[in-house]
């Protein structure tokens, strides 16, 4: 067998063995480590991964996985499109995994197709996954998970509101944006999946809070899809939140995360008499701010608009919108914890309300 020169200029990549001799150390250390076996001392494990760094070494997964049977290989089942809360999710959850020596692995799935999910799972589960991460906002894919048994440990991101999420039918129409009734998914599913999850309920209750402690008491909600988990979760907390100071909503209505069904829900909120509106994501604010620009109302003298995410946009919206933060990398980090070690990680990652200049006390009196 003729070994195979490096191209001409291009020098050879580092083996176990250059990391070895540069570490002082013999080639089984040097696989202890890259095994995170528990024998190796801490001091030996920094001199091999300095070793490691300084060679700019980087293993065969390939190979590792024949000698181990560990494929170092993380799975995420995602449900959702191009929404900025999922996306960032598997970013967040792609990068803890990269530093914790995996590889990830992405199936998409119809969020309530059950044929697609299935599927989704079995290719996960084909690749030899040590483990999956489910980003699926939609009810139906946890009740499938918590129905089956695959043999490959996983964990969520979405955690089932409990708390009675109430109608949309509050005083406001659907605004044209097609849908069901929002309501709170059924309690039985996914009540076995352990998850790791933004506290969607009080990220709504610190959005809504903010509002009333302005002066406001007609407050309305645009909700996000009624078959979305985060969706009904944030309508039970605004809704808690107004019953916990007796108030009532003024209005609520559905929309489907995009700005033009902010856009068109603005008019009945204003026909409401609403003088602040909570909104389940940026986005449908932004869509909210041009309506009430173009309907000469003025943000946030005439009406009030706190939305959801912080989206990198969010601070340069006009006015820059008060909204609610997640910490989506350090859920990622805590779903992965829990995956990969059983850490006993707190469950719920708290949102932070950030207030810009889209919220004021009302005008006159509401």
């Amino acid at each position: 067998m003729v070994e195979r020169m490096p191209e001409p200029g291009k020098a050879r990549a580092a083996s176990v063995f250059d990391v070895a001799k540069a570490a002082g150390v013999s080639h089984q250390t040097v696989s202890r480590v890259l095994n995170d076996h528990p024998s190796v001392r801490p001091a030996t494990r920094q001199k091999v991964l300095d070793a490691m760094q300084a060679l700019q070494y980087r293993p065969n997964l390939a190979a590792r996985a024949l000698v181990t049977s560990r494929s170092r290989i993380i799975g995420i089942l995602s449900t959702a499109g191009g929404e900025y809360g999922p996306a960032s999710s598997v970013a967040a959850i792609e990068a803890a995994a990269r530093a914790r020596g995996y590889s990830v692995n992405i199936a998409n799935a119809d969020g309530v197709e059950q044929a697609s999910i299935d599927e989704a799972v079995e290719h996960l589960v084909a690749l030899s996954v040590e483990g999956i991460v489910i980003v699926a906002p939609q009810p139906q894919v946890l009740a499938t998970l918590a129905a089956h048994s695959f043999g490959v440990p996983f964990v969520t991101l979405q955690a089932l509101e409990r708390a009675g999420a109430g109608s949309a039918d509050a005083g406001l129409p659907d605004a044209g944006v097609a849908g069901p009734e929002m309501r709170t998914p059924d309690a039985g599913a996914g009540d076995a999946a352990p998850a790791v999850a933004v506290d969607q309920h009080l990220g709504a209750r610190l959005a809504t809070a903010h509002l009333a402690e302005l002066g406001h008491t007609r407050i309305g909600h645009l909700a996000g899809p009624s078959d979305w988990i985060d969706a009904t979760s944030r309508l039970a907390g605004f809704e808690a939140e107004l019953a916990a100071r007796g108030l009532s909503p003024a209005g609520i209505a559905a929309g489907d995360w995009s700005s033009d069904s902010g856009y068109a829900a603005a008019s009945a909120f204003f026909a409401a008499g609403a003088t602040a509106v909570f909104a389940a994501n940026d986005q449908m604010a932004l869509g909210l701010l041009h309506a009430a620009q173009d309907a000469g109302i003025p943000v946030p003298g005439g009406l009030s608009v706190v939305g959801f995410d912080d989206t990198p946009e969010a601070r340069h919206y006009l006015p820059p919108l008060t909204t609610v933060r997640q910490d989506f990398a350090e859920a990622g980090r805590r779903a992965l914890a829990l995956l990969l070690d059983g850490a006993d990680a707190a469950p719920s990652v708290e949102p932070v309300l950030v207030v810009r200049a889209s919220t004021a006390a009302p005008a006159r009196a509401s």
